[in-house]
């Protein structure tokens, strides 16, 4: 290996692990920290234990539902993993970590269900500028050809695959691996580092066609190493290695490496390829366009709330240094100072006196930091070197504490949640008085149900958040409205005619007065205004009245007994009286729908959708995404509050949408029935 075989050290790292659901990143983590004799043993997924997936409520539903760091050390080099989850719908966890990170590694598999989950992930790792290795596991158990598997996976990347590796088999099972860049064969041995052995005679045709081919792709950006190929000149090693670092680099193309994970095979090549090939905080540092000179500049990755500890800001020191007690500035220029400075290993913490540019740290007490922020040791702070932007949510229910003395407690725990998970949504509406989690899918929000439940220890009690609907009216009525009341002293005297119409959909509400003669004093037309508006807050139906004009056009007053309330009072008893009789109707909010789906599951999706009263607008190919749809439809917002566990189980996980409101329409019938029914209003 010439000049890698070295002990050089490479510095700090951070790497993200990433990759479609189930397709082995926590036993890849797993297998990592037992092969550098970070923990004892490699343990399974099911057993419970491993350091990842940690919470309770990843192993209640066995999946990853948050980013986990691990660091570790290995040739003289510390390494922090950051294992990501894989489900769609707890994606957001990785943007802060992949922004941040020097290389990302996506575990796949030879599923061909799973690449467009696959093409999610390289899709933002390509838009983030993140260079990225494909570790493609469960090879024992692939039955398919190692090429005939990456032209399958490789329309998910746009970078070309480039296999580093093929696997050596015996009798069709897969015992070891052979490196095309070190014509090696490794001989797999269970949680051990592999056997070195020669490549077997039958295997050498194979291996000398899959480097050629290696070769051959690395010559397209190396004009020395294709001359020596047209030549028939063999390539030096060093600069074969050369190349593979300056292409993963350069993020011109995707290294592959094969192994079983669970098996803990093929660990120690990918480490290698990591510590010689990845970049490090110097490159990544380029490419998040951080400024030069001597300041101290840190990017946080993740907010973790301890149950003891108080809150830790998960953090990448990007140049300079960190110390116990050190001032850092906010990006508004408030300032924090660090209380604690951990290296992480799941949710174990070991304290350090001072983080280095390189590491990924935990920060302690930095009270008013945010993830996603960029933090400096200049005055004044400085702009964030990353923008989050969360995807639209796609889920929502309406939450309440079990009792009422909890509501508090449930504001500040759902609070910290949001601090943890910045693409939770909370707000209050005042229409229908409740409060509105929105996420990222069913599962998204049950986990933070029993994260309020367990953790917090607040019972709450959820249910599908209430469809704003709204009444108008489809003919108009003249109504008198008169309001007199005697008692002792002065009486309360009001009258009024109005003329009640409908208006367009979508014109709102408008209020005129025709009154001449001073029938009505100017100083009540406004008190009658108000109590018409007043009224409209909830009509015959029980719910807010829209497209109505009403005009004031006749009425009498007292001049001793009118005042302000009384005309309200009339006004009131007139909308209420002529309502009735406008043949009033529901009206349900219909939104636009935008829905991103593979090709594949195209069909499905379109005769799902009349299923839930919508009307298919049209659909096409999604621009710059191979293999993808965009479907437009209208439904109506009732329609669609479940809408993504369908959309999801349609597509193995993978379709989303974004809905707009688009306009009022009329709802008769059992289904008007329905929904008054549910508003618990009456007919």
């Amino acid at each position: 290996m010439g000049s890698r075989a070295g002990g050089r050290r490479t510095g700090p790292k951070c790497i993200a692990i990433v990759g479609p659901f189930s397709s082995g990143k926590t036993t890849l983590l797993e297998a990592i920290l037992a092969r550098t004799g970070t923990i004892p043993r490699q343990n399974p997924v099911s057993s419970g234990n491993t350091v990842s997936d940690h919470s309770p409520e990843a192993r209640a539903h066995a999946m990853s539902v948050e980013a986990t760091v691990a660091t570790t050390e290995f040739m003289g080099d510390t390494l922090t993993f950051i294992d990501c989850p894989g489900s769609i719908e707890f994606a957001f966890e990785a943007e802060p970590v992949l922004a941040a990170c020097d290389v990302a590694v996506v575990v796949a598999e030879a599923d061909e269900k799973k690449i467009p989950a696959l093409q999610l992930i390289m899709r933002r790792l390509d838009e983030l500028g993140v260079p990225r290795i494909l570790f493609l596991n469960k090879i024992d158990k692939s039955v398919a050809g190692v090429r005939d598997t990456l032209k399958m996976l490789q329309p998910a990347s746009s970078l070309p695959l480039l296999l580093r590796q093929i696997p050596l088999r015996k009798d069709g099972v897969v015992i070891g691996s052979i490196d095309l860049a070190l014509e090696r064969a490794y001989i797999y041995r269970e949680y051990a580092e592999s056997e070195v052995a020669e490549i077997p005679g039958d295997d050498k045709a194979r291996e000398i066609e899959a480097r050629f081919s290696m070769l051959e792709t690395l010559a397209d950006q190396d004009d020395q190493l294709m001359e020596q190929l047209l030549e028939e000149i063999e390539p030096p090693k060093d600069a074969i290695f050369d190349d593979l670092a300056a292409d993963l680099r350069a993020g011109t193309l995707t290294p592959v490496l094969i192994g079983a994970a669970e098996k803990g095979n093929g660990v120690l090549r990918l480490l290698k390829a990591i510590r010689h090939d990845a970049p490090d905080i110097e490159a990544t540092r380029k490419r998040l366009g951080a400024p030069e000179g001597n300041a101290t500049v840190v990017q946080v990755m993740k907010t973790v709330h301890t149950a003891h500890g108080g809150k830790l800001s998960v953090s990448r020191i990007l140049s300079g240094q960190v110390a116990d007690g050190a001032e850092l500035y906010l990006p508004g220029g408030e300032m924090g100072k660090v209380s604690g400075i951990y290296r992480l290993l799941g949710k174990d913490q070991s304290k350090l006196a001072s983080a280095t540019a390189g590491d990924t740290v935990a920060l302690g007490k930095l009270d008013d930091v945010r993830t996603g922020q960029t933090l400096t040791s200049a005055k004044g702070g400085m702009a964030p070197l990353i923008e989050l932007s969360p995807p639209q949510p796609v889920y929502a229910f309406a939450l309440r504490p079990k009792e009422r003395k909890d509501d508090v407690k449930m504001s500040a725990a759902i609070q910290r949640l949001a601090e943890e998970d910045p693409s939770l949504s909370l707000r209050h509406n005042q229409d229908s008085a409740e409060t509105i989690l929105s996420g990222h899918g069913e599962m998204h929000l049950r986990v933070v149900r029993e994260r309020l439940e367990g953790k917090n220890q607040i019972p709450v009690e959820g249910h599908a958040p209430a469809v704003p609907y709204r009444e108008t009216i489809r003919k108009p009525v003249e109504q008198r409205g008169r309001h007199k009341k005697q008692s002792g002293g002065h009486g309360q005297f009001g009258d009024v005619v109005l003329q009640i119409k409908p208006l367009p959909r979508g014109t709102g509400f408008q209020f005129t007065d025709t009154i001449t003669g001073g029938v009505v004093p100017k100083t009540y037309i406004q008190s009658v205004e108000t109590g018409v508006r007043d009224y409209l807050k909830s009509g015959p139906m029980g719910f807010p009245v829209v497209d109505v004009a009403v005009n004031l056009s006749d009425g009498s007053y007292h001049a001793v007994d009118s005042s302000d309330m009384a005309f309200q009072m009339a006004a009131k008893l007139a909308m209420k009286e002529g309502m009735a009789s406008c043949s009033p109707v529901l009206l349900e909010p219909v939104t636009k729908v935008e829905i991103l789906t593979p090709s594949d599951a195209t069909a499905k999706i379109i005769a799902l959708i009349p299923q839930r009263r919508g009307q298919i607008l049209g659909y096409d190919a999604r621009e710059g995404w191979p293999g993808w749809d965009v479907v437009e439809a209208t439904m109506p917002q009732a329609e669609i509050g479940d809408l993504i566990i369908e959309l999801r189980s349609a597509t193995a996980g993978v379709a989303t949408y974004s809905a707009s409101f688009s306009h009022m329409a009329e709802l008769t019938g059992r289904l008007a029935d329905d929904a008054m029914n549910a508003s618990g209003k009456a007919a």
